[in-house]
């Protein structure tokens, strides 16, 4: 019933025999010649062992490493350097040396290379953030309190500003600025790597805090300082405002004139003291502007004494017209008045020396020496207004990549030059005296167009004013000096809007935004009071001035220009104020 089963050792060991293959498949079986000598089929496939590395997942250990080593980062930036031998004496303060420039940058790089280090896992470069906060904030206090003693002391003022006498800085300024210099670097690595900024994240890095601290350590020092070189600059920036028409030419002790002093042009005082200390100020604005902290303090320092200048260069009035020589006083004259002595000289008494004989003992190369009371022209405003862009563009300014100092610096100085521009010309045209065709305005319009586009309009138009439009107008009634006598008064842009000069310039013309805010306000009253004044001069309505008789003969060009000029300005500011409100409610 059941079936014998052969057992298992009885059973044969080798395999059953392979049913014989057919006729046509043999070749198609048979491996080629080619394929048996080929090394491809010797070729070792990639093993899938390798696999890609994984990121080292850090633990609390190296955050706790990576503490001690931002704490002992911040111990070598705040520690004072050795000294090997006897330092500078403007250099050591108690047997110390300040704190050499690069340490901020030094410390900076050590946190930006451990957040590099970080920045594939979000949650690791967060701990590393937090990690920062102590040493940072440790950092922080202790610059405040190394500063604290250091400005506190007289010697931090004394003097504020350097002067020939102490033209370097003494050891408590220059170990302050080393403090601050620290800061303003750790600002600079915090900018540019995007540090301490609102909106990095939803989050944020929390490290603002610790950038205010240090940009506030950067402004206690160094302004200051910049304040005081401002506050020792802005007398004899406002001083351009004076007219240095006519000096006296410097005499020796007999009273007669110095040779050569009436061949040498005299310079502003302003300018001279400028000439003499800008030097020196620039090597100390060198120091003190060392990060874009400091760069922006710098930048307030340039503007303002920038735009002082500009005040007070157009509002210079008009030197007086030099007299017509005398005759009586060109070198061939008093010559020949010699002559006439000596041929006088038969009815002189014999103890009476000729008066030839004083001039014959000069030397011959010595031109003759002009009379006692002679005087000089002065400087001109374009002069003194090249000379002092010259003397403020040697001054070191913000540097390109801090934008927006660097760029409102660049306008200022756009405005002293087409101010400077401006004086130039119209100084040209008074010297040419040529009087513009009244066929052919278009030289004229064309030239404050383009000298004018950078200036401000409430800068550019006491100049215009004082140059085309005053002198054709009827003079108006004197008025009362203290002393006592009369004075004649002279036509002013505060005088048309019924404002004294002080009011005025403290309420219009304080800065650059302040101006153009009342570019606007100020141009159309002063434009409708010209309007009404030119057109009853037209009439002949007026008494006095060049409209006696009625017209304004050969200035009719040049007042029509400048009314034209006026009113294209007030609507290019308006155009632009109401631009501006319009982006501001879009935003």
């Amino acid at each position: 019933m059941y079936a014998l089963k052969t057992p298992s050792f009885l059973r044969p060991s080798s395999r059953p025999t392979s049913p014989a293959p057919r006729p046509d498949s043999a070749m198609a079986d048979r491996p080629s010649r080619s394929s048996i000598l080929s090394f491809s089929n010797l070729k070792r496939t990639a093993s899938p062992l390798t696999k890609p590395a994984t990121p080292v997942v850090q633990d609390g250990s190296y955050m706790d490493v990576l503490n001690l080593k931002l704490s002992e980062a911040v111990s070598k930036a705040l520690a004072h350097p050795t000294t090997t031998g006897p330092g500078p004496v403007n250099e050591l303060l108690n047997g110390r040396r300040p704190i050499p420039l690069g340490r901020g940058r030094a410390l900076g790089d050590l946190i930006i290379s451990e957040l590099n280090a970080s920045c594939e896992n979000l949650h690791l470069r967060r701990a590393v953030i937090r990690t920062l906060h102590r040493p940072l904030s440790v950092l922080v206090n202790n610059l405040s309190s190394n500063l604290l003693p250091l400005i506190s002391s007289p010697a931090f003022l004394s003097p504020a500003a350097p002067t020939q006498q102490n033209p370097t800085l003494n050891p408590t300024q220059l170990h302050a600025l080393g403090l601050a210099s620290l800061a303003g670097e750790l600002v600079d690595i915090f900018d540019q790597n995007g540090l301490g900024q609102e909106g990095n994240d939803t989050r944020g890095d929390g490290l603002r805090v610790v950038k205010e601290g240090l940009v506030s350590i950067v402004k206690r020092v160094v302004e200051p300082l910049m304040n005081a070189i401002k506050n020792e600059l802005g007398p004899h920036v406002e001083a351009l405002e004076m007219v240095n028409s006519t000096l006296s030419l410097p005499s020796n002790a007999n009273g007669a004139i110095k040779s050569g002093a009436a061949t040498k042009s005299l310079v502003h005082p302003s300018i001279a003291f400028m000439q003499t200390m800008f030097p020196i100020y620039g090597r100390a604005l060198t120091r003190y502007a060392t990060s874009s902290a400091s760069e922006s303090v710098l930048a307030s320092l340039l503007i303002p004494l920038i735009w002082r200048g500009l005040v007070a260069l157009a509002n210079r009035p008009n030197p007086p017209p030099s007299p017509p020589t005398s005759p009586s006083l060109g070198a061939g004259n008093i010559l020949g008045s010699g002559n006439k002595k000596r041929r006088g000289s038969s009815v002189t008494p014999p103890t009476t020396p000729p008066a030839s004989r004083f001039t014959l003992k000069l030397p011959p190369s010595r031109p003759p020496s002009p009379p006692m009371g002679s005087t000089i022209k002065g400087s001109t405003a374009a002069g003194d207004a090249r000379a002092f862009y010259d003397l403020l563009w040697s001054l070191p300014k913000p540097s390109e990549t801090n934008k927006l100092a660097y760029e409102a610096v660049l306008d200022a100085f756009d405005a002293l030059a087409s101010l400077t521009s401006l004086l130039e010309t119209i100084q040209m045209r008074q010297r040419s005296k040529s009087p513009i065709d009244p066929k052919d305005p278009r030289d004229l319009e064309k030239d404050l167009e383009i000298l004018t586009s950078d200036l401000p309009t409430l800068i550019a138009l006491p100049i215009l004013l004082r140059t085309y439009i005053f002198p054709v107008l009827p003079p108006l009634p004197a008025q009362l000096t203290p002393e006592g006598g009369q004075q004649q008064a002279e036509r002013s842009v505060a005088g048309m809007l019924g404002l004294t000069e002080k009011v005025y310039r403290a309420g219009c013309v304080s800065g650059f935004s302040r101006a153009e805010d009342c570019t606007v306000a100020v141009g159309e009253r002063v434009l409708a009071i010209l309007r009404d004044e030119v057109g009853r001069i037209r009439k002949g309505d007026s008494v006095g001035g060049a409209g006696v008789g009625g017209g304004l003969g050969a200035k009719e060009t040049e007042v029509e220009v400048v009314l034209r000029w006026l009113e294209r300005d007030i609507a290019i500011v308006a155009a632009e104020t109401a631009e501006e409100v319009v982006e501001g409610d879009r935003h």
